[in-house]
């Protein structure tokens, strides 16, 4: 069993930066692929960020590109996203995922590959 909670969302101006970050209890993290995915109001999840158990693979939604980064920490059980840039596109609740699944890039943006989810912070970005 894994619990995940994020941290680090609030209210930025349009080209402004966040950093996320997910910090996960279990002795197991590092043996985890970790994703990132979001929802805004009246809008479906989609996802926007992957990472591999080791951190050397990452992946992204074309949306987010070039703008946000994926990282993580397996030694403080934190995974991170760094937001910049950001948009009022980009104003919703994001969560961290974790699957106990190598996820490679035809799975990390599936949401089904993923066994455990956090309650999700808030990002608002202002026009």
């Amino acid at each position: 069993q894994v619990q995940l909670v994020e941290s680090g969302g609030g209210l930025v101006q349009t080209g402004g930066s966040l950093r996320l970050s997910c910090a996960a209890s279990g002795s197991t993290f590092s043996t985890y692929a970790m994703g990132w995915f979001r929802q805004a109001p009246g809008k479906e999840r989609e996802s926007v960020a992957g990472v591999s158990w080791s951190g050397g693979s990452t992946y992204y939604a074309d949306s987010v590109k070039g703008r946000f980064t994926v990282s993580r920490d397996n030694g403080k059980n934190t995974v991170y996203l760094q937001m910049n840039s950001l948009k009022p596109e980009d104003t919703a609740v994001y969560y961290c995922a974790a699957s106990y699944q190598p996820l490679y890039s035809s799975k990390w943006y599936l949401s089904g590959a993923y066994n455990y989810w956090g309650q999700g912070t808030q990002v608002t970005v202002s026009s």
